[in-house]
């Protein structure tokens, strides 16, 4: 047996070889892709698997990947072709359209989506069709698609640019290698991306059992990374899709920012799965797989990896182990690099043992130092100053660098970064050339890393540094003119008070209701810093405008002022107290003359 002080050098040794798998050790595996990129050999060949086709996976069951960052599948029954998924505009799904043309004229008969994401290119499909089909999916579709185009729309779209490289060029060192699930987040020639979602007109709830296009179709819920997530399985086709199992480790945390994927429900998926003994697998993402054995052991394995990093991780944090001592004791065995399916070509397992941490017991881990931590821009100051000035640091980075102790060289580097704020006020300042140091480690890791993710963030946080890309709109509240007016009025109202200003609202206590030109009406209370959603039947004051109106005011298109001197928005109640109450808020449309 094992001695405690061997267990610690085990430990010690597990954690050097394992947390190394997130980045090559040095530059040895980087090499330059087709269009001149810098990258880990492995990301760059991972790129091969979405060249763009039209799978036949099988009689009538049709899969074209490459066509953005998700598959478009066709199944074709007795009554017409089923589509599932439409891309993330009108212009992908029509190019799916034509592939799938090639190969079948059989009428459309309906639309089912796996869960709220690629869901933006219905309108393309109803166009072809000339009229109305039924679309299903789940229930909560509409509801999350709400969800990130509202209240945190903001980070959303800035997690979407980090995550998918979506500012990065399309060739030279820094040029995009692929997404991980797929080439790119969108295809350049599909531009200008016009949405075309429409909402399901056939809800998914339960396990269900159903005729579509006449053929059977089992939908199971799967919740995987949208807990609107569904697995559909034609048994007359031997055919499961799914979004469940990627060409990638699942992503149980994304570097973008997402709600907490729980393991646990993402296994029941996946046993479902296993129980099925499909013929063909197709995916959302990835190529499809045939064969019954393949299958069942890809699935497998699959399942594994996700316990693996599951049971590793509560195991350690029964044993009293904090996140950061977590990432190298639950990193994945070299058993699952054996497959593209397991290897961390999306995200990381060491960012997918935090989030299980966090997601299981919150984010204080037993840290002294996470407890009552110092302020930010103080604790860099002083660990500034300890270890002997800004010169001091600098040199430190620059060695770090050169050995290839990159991890290190990122933290030292932030010190200098987070000492000062920027010209908005964020812990993100420092001169040029400190800057560019912080750039040149994160450039190298970019350069070394399997992982998509990490390398679009990566590589977009070292061109924000040089002052090559300009990060501040998306950290300002930006709104859709279409969400606003294809959803009902209520939901972009209550959106406000995630944008309320405290000191502005601070001792304020109105009640204003929101009337719109279709006679729906809803209601904001402020008080005590907060404005509380209503539904406005007793408030004093009083906003009356139609929803385009609205759209502009929240968009920044129009002022409140000019609004209400042009007539579009009318004031019933003390109009002053109505304009303090909109001030409030955080709107270039609602600043006072």
């Amino acid at each position: 047996m094992a001695s405690s002080a061997e267990e610690r050098c085990n430990h010690s040794c597990n954690t050097r070889r394992m947390t190394g798998d997130s980045f090559a050790p040095d530059d040895s595996f980087t090499i330059v892709g087709p269009e001149g990129q810098l990258g880990h050999r492995d990301l760059v060949e991972h790129t091969e698997r979405f060249t763009p086709k039209l799978w036949s996976v099988t009689d009538g069951v049709w899969c074209f990947v490459g066509n953005g960052l998700s598959n478009q599948t066709f199944v074709e029954g007795p009554e017409g072709v089923i589509v599932i998924d439409t891309g993330e505009s009108n212009e992908e799904m029509i190019s799916a359209l034509c592939a799938l043309r090639e190969v079948t004229t059989a009428p459309i008969a309906a639309v089912i989506y796996t869960h709220f994401h690629y869901v933006a290119g219905t309108q393309a499909v109803l166009d072809e069709v000339g009229g109305d089909i039924d679309i299903w999916g789940h229930h909560g579709i509409v509801g999350n698609r709400r969800r990130v185009t509202s209240e945190v729309s903001a980070a959303a779209s800035r997690g979407l640019v980090q995550q998918f490289g979506m500012l990065l060029d399309t060739d030279g060192p820094d040029g995009l290698i692929n997404v991980g699930l797929g080439r790119e987040f969108r295809r350049s020639e599909h531009a200008p991306f016009t949405p075309g979602f429409v909402a399901p007109t056939r809800t998914i709830t339960d396990a269900m059992s159903v005729k579509v296009a006449g053929l059977t179709c089992e939908f199971t819920p799967a919740p995987s990374d949208a807990d609107d997530s569904i697995t559909i399985w034609f048994p007359e086709k031997g055919t499961c899709v799914h979004n469940i199992v990627w060409p990638a480790l699942f992503n149980v945390f994304a570097i973008r920012g997402e709600e907490y994927r729980d393991p646990r429900i993402l296994l029941s998926g996946l046993d479902h799965i296993a129980g099925l003994d499909a013929e063909h697998l197709v995916g959302a993402h990835g190529p499809p797989l045939s064969g019954a054995e393949q299958i069942s052991a890809e699935v497998e394995t699959y399942r594994d990896s996700v316990q693996f990093l599951w049971d590793q991780t509560v195991r350690g944090i029964n044993r009293g182990l904090t996140a950061d001592e977590l990432t190298s004791f639950a990193q994945l065995p070299d058993d699952f690099g054996r497959s593209y399916l397991t290897r961390q070509f999306y995200g990381l397992a060491e960012h997918h043992v935090r989030q299980i941490y966090a997601g299981l017991r919150g984010w204080f881990d037993g840290d002294d130092a996470k407890l009552l931590p110092l302020d930010k821009a103080e604790r860099c100051r002083r660990l500034i100053e300890g270890f002997g000035g800004a010169e001091v640091v600098r040199q430190r980075i620059a060695d770090a660098i050169d050995q290839n102790d990159l991890r290190w060289a990122v933290e030292l580097g932030s010190w200098l970064i987070h000492v000062e704020p920027d010209d908005t006020g964020r812990l993100d300042g420092g001169t040029a050339a400190d800057r560019d140091l912080l750039a040149r480690a994160w450039r190298a890791i970019s350069q070394r890393t399997t992982s998509a993710n990490l390398r679009n963030w990566a590589l977009t946080r070292a061109l924000e540094l040089e002052g090559h890309v300009d990060m501040r709109r998306f950290r300002i509240h930006r709104f859709s003119h279409r969400d606003i007016t294809n959803s009902p009025p209520d939901v972009f109202v209550s959106t406000l008070r995630v944008l309320l200003i405290p000191e502005r609202a601070a001792g304020i206590d109105e009640h204003l209701r929101f009337v719109f030109d279709d006679g729906t009406h809803t209601g904001l209370h402020l008080r005590r810093s907060v404005a509380v959603p209503t539904d406005g039947a007793d408030a004093e004051l009083e906003i009356r405008l139609d929803l385009e109106t609205w759209a502009a005011l929240l968009t920044n298109r129009v002022s409140l002022a000019d609004a209400i001197d042009h007539g579009s928005v009318h004031l019933t109640g003390n109009a002053d107290r109505i304009r303090q109450v909109m001030h409030c808020f955080d709107l270039a449309s609602m600043e006072s003359k």
